[in-house]
């Protein structure tokens, strides 16, 4: 890899590759956005809040359905965002929100079975909503900016 910077398109040289200048920022990546934000808090309350408590008769069962949906919801914006095409990042980003609603799942489940108490519930469910209608957002910004182009 080279490290010669060409000014006419304002991008680095990469083995005679130039790439245009299209208003990139390093500063904003997957990780800026609020629908990512968001399901990170969703991650963050089930490895911290859910999987601590459940029995160790879940270890293979609901610990780790709830430990792949957790990191799923994070993983799948990551990876749409970094897709080319905006139809390729709009699957990912449902699979995100699948993830999501599966968690909800896992959490009444976890209330029901009495694993949880109802104020973790709640928490959950709202940290959950909260996820899903920024996801949606994203998804409809997403499809709005497909239509622009």
């Amino acid at each position: 890899m080279k490290d010669i910077f060409d000014e006419e398109f304002k991008s680095p040289v990469v083995d005679s590759v130039l790439e245009p200048f299209s208003g990139y920022n390093r500063d904003k990546d997957f990780t800026t956005l609020k629908a990512w934000k968001n399901a990170r808090e969703v991650k963050l309350f089930f490895y911290k809040k859910v999987i601590p408590v459940l029995p160790a008769s879940e270890k293979y069962n609901l610990d780790t359905q709830i430990r792949k949906a957790s990191i799923s919801t994070t993983a799948n914006i990551a990876e749409g965002y970094g897709r080319f095409y905006y139809s390729e990042g709009i699957q990912f980003y449902h699979i995100s929100r699948a993830s999501i609603s599966e968690l909800n799942d896992h959490l009444i489940s976890c209330l029901d079975i009495e694993y949880i108490k109802e104020d973790d519930y709640n928490k959950g469910l709202n940290l959950i909503e909260t996820a899903k209608v920024s996801i949606n957002g994203y998804i409809n910004y997403v499809k709005q900016r497909m239509d622009e182009k």
